[in-house]
């Protein structure tokens, strides 16, 4: 009796592992997310719409190389993008040496005149890569976080003379600036569009022309702000010892804010941030948030501790409840190809949503991929893994992107298949990297590759000028000035490393634009697509046909997947469409199919998909 007693026991125990395991931690996001339609901006190469404000050379002081080169200048926005212009050349050194110093110009009134453009593409809610005050061209060695980049507004002299009379560390004394006052603007425009507006934090570190360590290389261990960083040595004439600090991942040039276990980051810059998040999210202190940004994303958030995220959230959610918070988590074993498990993040006490890279990759791995190619069963696993690992509501609202600023564009990842995502992206990095444009064939890919970015569980992001037809590799070549409609852009025929290449004309191409709004226009315009729940059917693994339904109320939408350079032709059973229609209608071309015999015969073409409903 007593074996059978601790029988039963262990399955008792077993099976309640087993189900607690299953149970979705019940987490609270905000609403307006799981509709969301992303669009990543990289400020300084999206559009100049004030040429009068555009960087000088004491505007680089404090950026890399830390000197200007001989006759440096604005770069044309419309120029072949690997050509070295002839300061260049003076210099001696390669492109990717050179793109470091380039600067186009970029700035908050530019994305101001292009809001109409976004809206008319069905965007809803906008990421900008870091906006504050830097030296540099990506903004993520700050020099404040409580002015926006003097470049970035309409008067820099002005916004200098006028910073120069405050004291940073008491935000009492904080002006606001020309450049402040037309990002809020900015952020009051896009909500009379019906548009979210969110900001990069980058809370982990800092650049060398950070105000509070300017103090501390001014005055040493007498800076009131020497606690802010961990300096490993102060400067010393009896013995010789110089000044010294710890760099984030060891790189001097982003000194990396000190750490504590109990709040994650020590007093200082911690408060400091809090009224960071205060001043941009509630700009005049009177709970009117119309005002203020609708939050943040976090920028290398796993190297700050979770104790800290959990305080920034209560701050965050105490200003907006329906603030969203967003974290770049994303490799744990760069080398070996391992990405994190954000579940950590998502507990419902600090992220509502994670950059979903993981996403990206399970997407690449099934459509752009030639070799090294998944399946429909090896997608399904993928994405399946992700909804059991992460909350449900977290899932819906998920940054869903398929490049950034960070990695090669969509376009390119097409053109050059199998490489591993976010490794040996560029010609830098690999010398067989091919850096022509899409064919017509591989722009049908990207259209797939899009549909079912559009048609699964969280929310989209187009990374700037994808909709447009843009290609590059990984960083600098995936920041490329933005090609507008409007622009004649010289032939690409350059290589950086003097290669022969294609002759490849760059301009906007209005029918993948029409692609990308057409899918904004059908996820807005069918629920199931970002609240339903989802339901796949591995149709034909060998030819690399899916399906899978998306289901909210009595709505249902099922997407039909042909991953494959071949039509084919398959006969649906109609308990998989769930209809009792006669026809079901495809959504992307208003085609109607008939059914017959209890099945629905469908031809597919190349590459296509089909939303049915």
């Amino acid at each position: 009796m007593k074996i059978k007693r601790l029988i039963v026991l262990f399955f008792i125990v077993i099976f309640t592992n087993y189900f607690a395991q299953q149970m979705k931690v019940k987490t609270d996001v905000p609403a307006w997310a799981k509709e969301a339609i992303w669009y990543q901006i990289f400020p300084e190469r999206f559009n100049n719409g004030d040429k009068s404000n555009d960087p000088k050379t004491e505007d680089l002081k404090g950026a890399w190389p830390y000197f200007v080169p001989e006759g440096w200048q604005i770069h044309p926005w419309t120029s072949d993008w690997y050509k070295l212009q002839p300061w260049e050349v003076k210099t001696g050194k390669d492109f990717y040496w050179n793109a470091g110093v380039r600067r186009y110009g970029g700035d908050i009134q530019g994305i101001l005149d292009k809001l109409d453009y976004l809206k008319n593409l069905g965007i809803t809610a906008i990421y900008l890569n870091p906006i504050f005050e830097s030296p540099s061209l990506h903004k993520y060695d700050a020099s404040t976080y409580h002015h926006v980049d003097y470049n970035f507004g309409p008067d820099p002299k002005a916004d200098k003379e006028i910073v120069a009379k405050e004291d940073p560390g008491n935000p009492s004394t904080w002006p606001w600036t020309s450049a402040d006052k037309l990002f809020l603007k900015l952020v009051s425009e896009c909500h009379n569009r019906g548009m979210k507006i969110i900001l990069d934090g980058v809370f982990n570190h800092t650049g060398t022309t950070f105000w509070a360590f300017r103090d501390i290389i001014k005055n040493q261990q007498t800076s009131k702000y020497k606690d802010w960083y961990t300096i490993t040595s102060w400067d010393d004439s009896t013995t010789g010892k110089k000044f010294a600090y710890k760099g984030w991942n060891g790189v001097k040039d982003l000194p990396e804010v000190r750490k504590e276990v109990e709040f994650g980051l020590v007093a200082g810059p911690r408060e400091y941030i809090h009224s960071i998040l205060k001043r941009w999210m509630d700009p005049d202190n009177d709970g009117d948030l119309s005002k203020g940004i609708d939050g943040w994303r976090l920028d290398v958030a796993e190297m700050i501790n979770h104790n800290f995220w959990k305080l920034f959230r209560k701050w965050v959610k105490e200003i907006n409840p329906s603030a969203y918070i967003v974290g770049e988590i994303w490799w744990d074993d760069w080398k070996n190809y391992k990405m994190m498990n954000a579940s950590p993040w998502l507990k419902g006490d600090e992220f509502d949503a994670v950059m979903n890279y993981r996403f990206a990759r399970a997407l690449k791995n099934f459509v752009i991929n030639k070799t090294d190619k998944a399946g429909p069963k090896g997608l399904i696993d993928s994405l399946n893994t992700l909804y059991r690992q992460y909350p449900e509501e977290n899932i819906y609202v998920m940054m869903n992107l398929l490049d950034s600023h960070d990695v090669e564009r969509v376009a390119s990842m097409i053109v050059n298949p199998d490489i591993w995502y976010d490794h040996e992206g560029c010609p830098e990095q690999n010398k067989n990297f091919d850096v022509r444009k899409p064919t017509d064939e591989e722009r049908l890919i990207q259209k797939l590759i899009v549909g079912l970015q559009f048609t699964l569980p969280g929310a989209p992001q187009i990374y700037y000028g994808d909709e447009a037809g843009m290609w590059g590799g990984d960083d600098p070549d995936c920041r490329k000035p933005m090609v507008w409609e409007e622009l004649k852009y010289e032939t690409e025929t350059t290589h950086p490393f003097g290669i022969s290449r294609p002759s490849d004309e760059v301009k906007f191409d209005e029918k993948l634009f029409n692609w990308y709004r057409k899918m904004a226009s059908i996820r807005k315009e069918n629920k199931s697509l970002s609240l339903g729940d989802i339901k796949f059917y591995n149709l034909n693994e060998a030819k690399s046909i899916l399906a899978y339904k998306r289901s909210f109320g009595k709505e249902s939408v099922l997407i039909v997947v042909n991953n494959n350079p071949d039509a084919s032709e398959l006969n649906l059973k109609q308990e998989i469409a769930g209809k009792d229609k006669p026809f079901l209608v495809n959504l992307v071309n208003n085609g109607a199919i008939k059914m017959s015999k209890d099945n629905y015969k469908i031809i597919l073409e190349p590459y296509q998909i089909m939303i049915l409903k």
